[in-house]
């Protein structure tokens, strides 16, 4: 048996001489996994003219040239269960998508994975179990529009090389252990992204002023979970409007800006960050953190010359003084009385109303109608009270408001009334919630009322409400996410734009052997070859 195993790799190696040199290399991978229990590589033989055909392998058209192989620009095996450390051998020079996500990679990303494919335009390693630092040859991909390493165990700072990716539209790199701040310059050299996560990390330091030239944005912009400290720059309000900019639990302080993206947003994007303050925060800010409006004191010259006008200055007599607090005593005297006599009415009234209820009459009424300022002790409850917890309206709502908020958002639309989020939650459940107008004058009581009236509708047509948050800062409405569009398409016969362009980055790649015509197409290749 050894000595098969001590065989196997020189058989491979005698095989290999009628592969191209793209098969040869995919080989050299195979030959790094542990375990394929899926048998996702089953078909990766070695006598194989060329490896067009094999399994998550896709290749361009053929070349004008005959005699020229066809190259391999795809590695697509998402969720195979691949035990593997990422070998050190350069994999083909022709690639342009390598997507192993959701398999049990581990050990660092080796420099020669990254720089023997330049054209390599996107990199999808997420939920693996990947550490180290992140290779500076990162830079050496110009390229390169998707990184997505999330959910991984990578540490050491983001190398300032990764500016060099001018065309980058998508940086994932939440739930790993980077620290350090953001290399200078993040904004401005990086102005193309579209989506950008950091959350559940270590950065550090301030957040760079020139964020807010990323204005292609979309959906969610998370930097929540890490350790951002300093103000908050005003630049990021010049982000777009629907952007959703999540700073959660950092070490944020100073007033929050109102201006663009960032007026009128509610209280759950700034929480977790103890030395903010200002609106939509119940924590007002100290009069040292507010730009000061106090006028200049005059000196003493215009002092004199004010105080000259009218030539002299006299106090208040005394007897406008013995006035001024013999009224002060007599109102505190007719304060303290009225308070007495309400004391004593609302005893009095207690006392007949447990002597009539004992009766047999109506004295229940006396709550209602004998107090000095007595009014509906229920109503009274439900005006002031505040929900500051998910309320679910169906049995089978199994996440809280912390696994709510923590969520992938993605805006879907903005009304007069609201705003509409795709909520994609950690367990792939998906949501749509409408935020309302925060503030408003509606009481806990009327929502509460109002809402699981709509909660007991059930109709085929209507999409069904699953669950509601209600404070006075911040009013959510939680229903199923219905793919198909909105009801405008639905009539109208089209689709937006957006709900065409807006895709999730790391869906599992369609391997097709068909894919010649879609190899020289620029990003739009992208999103539709990983979707």
């Amino acid at each position: 048996m050894a000595l098969r195993l001590l065989l196997l790799p020189l058989l491979l190696l005698a095989a290999a001489d009628a592969l191209t040199p793209d098969g040869q290399a995919l080989l050299a991978f195979k030959a790094a996994v542990v375990e394929d229990p899926t048998g996702a590589l089953a078909n990766w033989d070695a006598t194989a003219a060329d490896p067009c055909a094999w399994n998550g392998v896709a290749c361009s058209s053929s070349p004008a040239d005959a005699t020229q192989p066809r190259r391999v620009v795809a590695l697509s095996l998402p969720k195979k269960r691949l035990l593997a450390a990422l070998p050190a051998a350069p994999l083909p020079s022709s690639l342009r998508h390598l997507n192993l996500r959701s398999n049990r990679l581990f050990g660092p990303v080796p420099p020669e994975l990254v720089s023997a494919a330049p054209a390599l335009q996107s990199l999808v390693l997420y939920g693996n179990a990947l550490d180290g630092p992140l290779p500076d040859e990162l830079g050496s991909l110009p390229f390169l529009q998707i990184l997505d390493l999330s959910s991984n165990a990578l540490n050491g700072s983001l190398p300032p090389s990764i500016l060099k990716c001018r065309h980058l539209r998508a940086l994932a790199l939440a739930r790993n252990n980077l620290t350090g701040p953001l290399p200078a310059g993040f904004g401005a050299q990086l102005s193309a992204l579209e989506r950008l996560d950091l959350s559940f990390n270590g950065f550090s330091g301030a957040i760079p002023e020139d964020m807010g030239n990323l204005s292609r944005l979309q959906g969610t912009v998370d930097l929540s979970h890490n350790h951002f400290s300093g103000p908050i720059p005003p630049s990021l309000g010049r982000l777009p409007e629907k952007v959703y900019i999540d700073l959660t639990y950092n070490n944020l302080s100073g007033p929050i800006p109102q201006n663009g993206a960032l007026e009128n947003r509610g209280p759950t994007a700034f929480v977790g960050n103890p030395g903010l303050c200002g609106p939509p925060l119940k924590n007002p800010c100290s009069p040292d953190a507010m730009p000061s409006s106090n006028p200049p004191l005059p000196n003493e010259g215009d002092s004199s010359a004010a105080g000259g006008g009218k030539g002299k200055g006299k106090g208040l007599g005394k007897i406008a003084i013995v006035a001024i607090v013999l009224s002060d005593v007599v109102g505190i005297l007719i304060i303290a009385l009225l308070f007495f006599y309400c004391y004593w009415r609302a005893v009095s009234s207690k006392d007949r109303k447990e002597h009539n209820a004992a009766a047999g009459s109506k004295g229940s009424r006396c709550g209602k109608d004998c107090g000095c300022f007595s009014r509906d002790e229920s109503g009274t409850s439900s005006e002031h009270a505040e929900q500051y917890d998910l309320v679910a309206l169906d049995q089978q709502v199994r996440f809280d408001l912390d696994e709510l908020l923590k969520a992938s958002a993605f805006v879907l639309g903005k009304s007069g009334i609201g705003i509409v989020y795709k909520v994609v939650l950690e367990d792939g459940l998906t949501m749509a919630v409408r935020r309302l107008g925060e503030g408003g004058l509606q009481r806990f009581k009327e929502f509460q009322t109002e809402v699981e009236a709509i909660g007991k509708v059930w109709h085929p047509n209507i999409v069904t409400l699953r669950a509601y948050y209600w404070s006075f800062d911040e009013k959510l409405l939680i229903y199923d996410y219905i793919p198909n569009g909105s009801l405008s398409a639905a009539i109208h016969g089209m689709y937006s734009v957006r709900q065409l362009t807006l895709m999730r980055f790391n869906n599992d790649l369609a391997v097709s052997s068909s894919i010649d015509s879609t190899v020289s197409r620029t990003s739009s290749y992208i999103f539709s070859f990983l979707s």
